[in-house]
């Protein structure tokens, strides 16, 4: 198992209360992360794009952002969590060039998800008066097959659809290396799995759920996936899970950590602004908050392995079960309410005790499909 970092631009009312230049600060501050966290051996790190949904995600123009992680790292893959290929969002082309510019910054490094929105205040905010979210499937569905072709194609040949269109065209430039970055496809819900493995795309899966509870929809992926039909030139048999994380030299501190970061309201957002996403039972509407956490609720969630909290040797125990579970790649969402330096030092924590126990192997599973890919 791999691992990666999740970033988006957290930043809530209580920072900005305290920090008139709390919005700057947190994006800085997540640059930092990536950073330390390519230092630490992290495969992955992705980007998120949000729109609109204020506290929850300022970071709206990843491409930027990952155009400038692209200069200040050096082995770390980099990729879209989402880039939005509806093209009411973003005109196909455009997501296109920018993936193929982006893998030339990066030498090869970069990683393309794609995905429909993280729900009606976003959606709707591009697709005014639709009054079901799922008619964005249609869409991206009617798209995701073109990128490979204006990619590898010497001319684009063209597209003529429902929803968007474009006559013969050379979209430029062309990927890095003769093949395409490894495409990917961000589920929120259990049947996305499967579909995305149906069409050869590895899955950012960003289902709020515990391990135990996952194992069967990892299962339907990898069935799934046995049997593609994929939409590029390579199947990406990859699933990627989130988890919050906070690591520290003691069970207590870690907890202490915990109880202190506000992560009640991060989670209140997230189903505020995630509303197509299954609701749990006992998730207040918005704008009612979850309780805020106590020590009992972080010893609880970690029970039940909703999230990843302790010492190293917990936090590699906590680890492991995904492993076990049958994920390729598990992925931290910081910063979550944590502090910079607590954050940090969950980074380096997992770099130095977690991840070498668990990942051994020097080579990225998608730079190993696209180069099988290209011999």
């Amino acid at each position: 198992m791999e691992f990666g970092l999740f970033v988006q631009g957290y930043v809530p009312e209580s920072r900005r209360r305290t920090d008139p230049e709390a919005e700057h600060h947190a994006l800085v501050e997540e640059t930092e992360y990536v950073i330390q966290a390519d230092l630490s051996g992290f495969k992955y790190a992705w980007a998120s794009e949000h729109h609109f949904l204020e506290e929850y995600s300022h970071l709206s123009a990843n491409d930027v952002y990952l155009g400038y992680l692209a200069h200040a790292t050096e082995r770390i893959h980099l990729g879209s969590g989402i880039f939005n290929p509806l093209p009411q969002v973003n005109h196909p082309v455009k997501v296109a060039e920018k993936v193929a510019m982006l893998d030339h910054l990066s030498g090869g490094r970069f990683e393309f998800g794609s995905g429909r929105g993280a729900g009606s205040h976003e959606i709707l905010g591009f697709l005014p008066g639709i009054t079901d979210m799922n008619a964005t499937k249609e869409i991206w569905e009617e798209t995701i097959a073109e990128f490979p072709k204006m990619w590898l194609q010497d001319e684009y040949q063209g597209f003529a659809g429902k929803h968007w269109s474009l006559p013969p065209r050379k979209v430029l430039p062309k990927p890095y290396g003769g093949s395409h970055p490894a495409m990917w496809y961000a589920a929120g819900s259990p049947p996305s799995y499967a579909m995305a493995g149906k069409k050869g795309l590895g899955v950012l899966g960003f289902s709020i759920q515990k391990v135990s509870d996952m194992e069967w929809v990892l299962d339907s992926y990898k069935n799934a996936i046995k049997e593609a039909d994929p939409v590029g030139g390579f199947v990406n048999d990859n699933v990627m899970v989130t988890s919050t994380a906070i690591c520290a030299e003691t069970h207590a501190k870690a907890v202490e950590i915990a109880v202190g970061g506000g992560l009640n309201y991060l989670q209140s957002l997230l189903f505020r602004y995630h509303d197509t996403f299954p609701r749990p039972d006992g998730i207040p509407e918005w704008p009612e908050l979850l309780p805020e956490y106590t020590e009992e609720i972080i010893e609880l969630l970690i029970a039940e392995e909703l999230m990843i909290c302790g010492d190293p040797d917990e936090v590699f125990r906590q680890c492991k079960r995904w492993e076990q579970a049958g994920a390729d790649q598990l992925s931290f969402g910081l910063p979550i309410g944590i502090g910079y330096e607590d954050t940090m030092n969950t980074v380096k924590l997992i770099g130095e005790h977690v991840i070498p126990k668990i990942d051994t192997d020097p080579v990225h599973r998608t730079t190993r499909f696209r180069h099988a890919e290209t011999r």
